[in-house]
C-alpha cells in the first residue's frame, strides 16, 4: 500500500506513553505529533533520555503508546511488521551465523526458497560492500561491517519503513562517514521511508530532508527544521554552506535551551 501526495506514510497524533513503576508514573512523551511522507529522511535529534527511542519503537510496533494515534499509510500501527525494518545501535547478530546466514535470516523465517534467498542474500551483501566475507562469523568482523550486516538483513526485507536508532553511534569517526555516505546511496536508489534517531546535529543535517527536535522527557515537538541542502551532499562542501551554519545554529540553540 503506498500514499497518496496529501496522506503522510507514516503519522501519529497527540502520541503518548507512561511508565508505570514502583514509585509511580514516569512520561516518556507526551502529545508528540509527526509525519513522514512517502520516501523521506526525517531524523530525530533531542536530549539524552528524552523518549528518542522510545518513539520509534512505538513506530516499530514493540512498544504500545499510552494514547494518541500512530499509524503507517493510514492503518493503526498493531505490532511489528516486516514492512517496518528497524536497526538498533547495538550489532543485534546471530553469533553463529555467517554473514551470508545473517543476512538471509528473515527471508529463511519467511519460508523463501534456499536458492531464492541466497541469491537476493548475495546482492545485499555487494551492496554492502562486504563481497568477500560471506563466511564469516560475526566476532570476525570490525564495528562497522557488523552494522553493514545488520543493515543488510533489514533491507533484504524490502520494507517500506526504515527504522534507526543511533545506527552509527559506537563506530569510530572515520566508519561512521562511510556507513553514512552507504545508506544515503542506498536510500537515494530504493526510496524507503527512513526514521533516523541520532544525538549528532551534523548527522542528521547531512543525511535528512527534515530534522524534528524533541524537548527534555516528556518529549514534545519544539520545532521541525526544513534541510533545504542540495543532494547528493558532500559532507564537505555542506559544512561552508550559510543554510547549513544557520540550520547548525538553530538546532544547536533548541537543545541547549532549557524546557
Amino acid at each position: 500500500m503506498t500514499s497518496s501526495p496529501t496522506e503522510p506514510k507514516i503519522s501519529t497524533a497527540g502520541l503518548r506513553k507512561v511508565y508505570e513503576t514502583r514509585r509511580g508514573a514516569v512520561p516518556a512523551i507526551d502529545g508528540l505529533d509527526f509525519r513522514a511522507a512517502a520516501g523521506e529522511f526525517v531524523s530525530i535529534v533531542g536530549p539524552s533520555g528524552c523518549g528518542k527511542s522510545t518513539f520509534l519503537y512505538i513506530l516499530g510496533g514493540f512498544v504500545e503508546a499510552s494514547a494518541g494515534e500512530a499509524t503507517v499509510d493510514g492503518v493503526p500501527i498493531a505490532g511489528p511488521d516486516p514492512a517496518r525494518g528497524i536497526v538498533f545501535q547495538e550489532f543485534v547478530l546471530f553469533p553463529w551465523r555467517t554473514v551470508v546466514g545473517n543476512v538471509a535470516y528473515g527471508l529463511a523465517e519467511r519460508g523463501v526458497p534456499r536458492r531464492e534467498r541466497a541469491a537476493r542474500a548475495r546482492r545485499y551483501v555487494d551492496l554492502m560492500k562486504l563481497g568477500g566475507f560471506e563466511k564469516h562469523y560475526p566476532k570476525e568482523l570490525s564495528g562497522g561491517m557488523k552494522q553493514r550486516v545488520a543493515l543488510a538483513r533489514s533491507l533484504i526485507m524490502e520494507p517500506d519503513v526504515l527504522l534507526m536508532d543511533e545506527p552509527f553511534a559506537a563506530v569510530d569517526a572515520q566508519t561512521r562517514l562511510g556507513l553514512q555516505q552507504e545508506l544515503l546511496a542506498i536510500w537515494e536508489r530504493l526510496r524507503t521511508t527512513v526514521v533516523f534517531v541520532t544525538h549528532s546535529v551534523d548527522e542528521a543535517l547531512y543525511l535528512s530532508d527534515r530534522v524534528y527536535v524533541l524537548s527534555s522527557r516528556p518529549a514534545r515537538v519544539q520545532e521541525v527544521l526544513e534541510v533545504d541542502l542540495p543532494r547528493p551532499r558532500d559532507p564537505e562542501a555542506i559544512l561552508g554552506l550559510p543554510a547549513y551554519r544557520e540550520l547548525h545554529r538553530r538546532v544547536g540553540s533548541l537543545l541547549r535551551a532549557p524546557h
